[in-house]
């Protein structure tokens, strides 16, 4: 402890000597957070949609086959849709009572309930209601899906009131013909976890996952490297410092300006943009902390591996903010992208982070639906400070 507490201080020590840089830390990520959260939109494809099909008849499978023959929608109750993840789970939608846990694990983003009279309202000539319930936390794809589906709609209705095949064949023998004024399909879209569809609360807790990987790398990544700038290290190497020391000694002092940061961060989005958290806040500290503990042995690791300042910096902006922006889901779906893309995506820090910030800060997701994204954490952070370990131990 008392080598650990002399590296702890030390680099405090530096901290302290330059107030510019950590008041960059602290106000920078709020500064971005209103930059981005008022300037940016986007627009989505293949948006996962289950289906509970109350009514089970050749109308209500007619217009569910016309209506995912397009690329926005991807129907997720199909096994093409399965995740290894989801194999071992009940992958087929069976009542409404497992809807709500459907829309919070992000099984589907829209749920499509066709009530048990669809066929026999259409056949009287009555409105048939198909309910939408839809994940608001991604306001755009939520306000893209209502116009599609209200769309599609109208446009299967067209195709079944002029097709014989659907009026001799799929409704009763007692209705010739199929009244699209008298009796259109209509949605009925209700709008779960951001009923207002508010961009600012989708893009503000991916934003928060985003920032925080900038400050956490980018601080941490200058540290050790600053020791060999200044030819420091070599005092260090033949100290009685262990490599672990080094990392633990070098990483709280920046945990604790990332704690407050977040807290800014955290601040700005709930007084500007009326972002709260409905879910817990312990289950967020502590999700927080895993993220920091990952992020800042990614920036060691880049201190580490690198001989300059300048050439930790430019490593750590290239390795944080286009893939924090590209290969999160901050902005692109990751389903939308290939394959190879998505296998790439998969040791990006952000994707499990924004993941995590969304469904605990939106959705009110508890731990046993966060626990995968919580576990890569881990897993990314063990690699990342281990390695950076090994890195300081051989320099030695």
């Amino acid at each position: 402890m008392i080598r650990l507490w002399a590296i702890f201080k030390k680099e405090i020590l530096h901290v302290r000597r330059d107030p510019l840089s950590l008041g960059l830390l602290i106000l920078v990520p709020a500064f971005l957070l209103l930059l981005y959260g008022y300037a940016l939109s986007f627009d989505v494809k293949h948006i996962r949609v289950a289906v509970l099909d109350e009514d089970q008849t050749q109308v209500s499978r007619f217009f569910l086959d016309s209506l995912f023959q397009n690329p926005y929608f991807d129907r997720a109750d199909t096994p093409a849709t399965f995740t290894k993840l989801e194999a071992w789970r009940n992958t087929r939608l069976s009542s409404r009572a497992e809807i709500d846990d459907w829309l919070k694990r992000g099984k589907a983003r829209i749920v499509l309930v066709i009530p048990n009279d669809f066929t026999s309202r259409i056949a009287r000539g009555q409105k048939a209601v198909v309910q939408a319930l839809i994940d608001g936390a991604d306001a755009t794809a939520a306000n893209v899906a209502v116009g599609y589906l209200d769309a599609l709609a109208e446009k299967i209705t067209v195709q079944m009131a002029g097709t014989a095949r659907i009026n001799k064949t799929v409704l009763p023998a007692r209705s010739a013909t199929l009244s699209v004024a008298g009796g259109p399909i209509r949605l009925e879209p209700r709008i779960w976890f951001n009923p207002d569809l508010q961009s600012a609360h989708f893009l503000i807790p991916g934003l928060m996952g985003m920032l925080l990987m900038l400050s956490a790398v980018i601080a941490t990544s200058l540290s050790i490297v600053r020791e060999k700038e200044r030819e420091t290290i070599e005092q260090i190497n033949v100290s009685a410092v262990r490599p672990e020391e080094l990392i633990i000694g070098k990483i709280l002092p920046y945990l604790l300006i990332c704690l407050i940061t977040t807290l800014t961060v955290l601040g700005v989005g709930w007084f500007v943009f009326g972002v709260a958290i409905r879910g817990s806040p312990l289950l967020l500290a502590v999700s927080i902390l895993i993220f920091l503990f990952a992020a800042l042995g990614m920036g060691l690791l880049i201190s580490a591996a690198t001989n300059s300042q300048q050439e930790a910096f430019q490593l750590a902006i290239i390795t944080t903010l286009l893939p924090s922006v590209i290969l999160s889901g901050l902005i692109f779906p990751i389903a939308s992208m290939p394959q190879l893309i998505q296998g790439i995506s998969l040791i990006v820090l952000p994707r499990y982070f924004v993941s995590v910030m969304r469904s605990i800060i939106l959705k009110d997701a508890s731990f046993f639906i966060i626990w995968p994204q919580l576990a890569a954490m881990i897993v990314l952070g063990l690699v990342f400070n281990l390695l950076a370990a090994r890195i300081m131990g051989r320099s030695r």
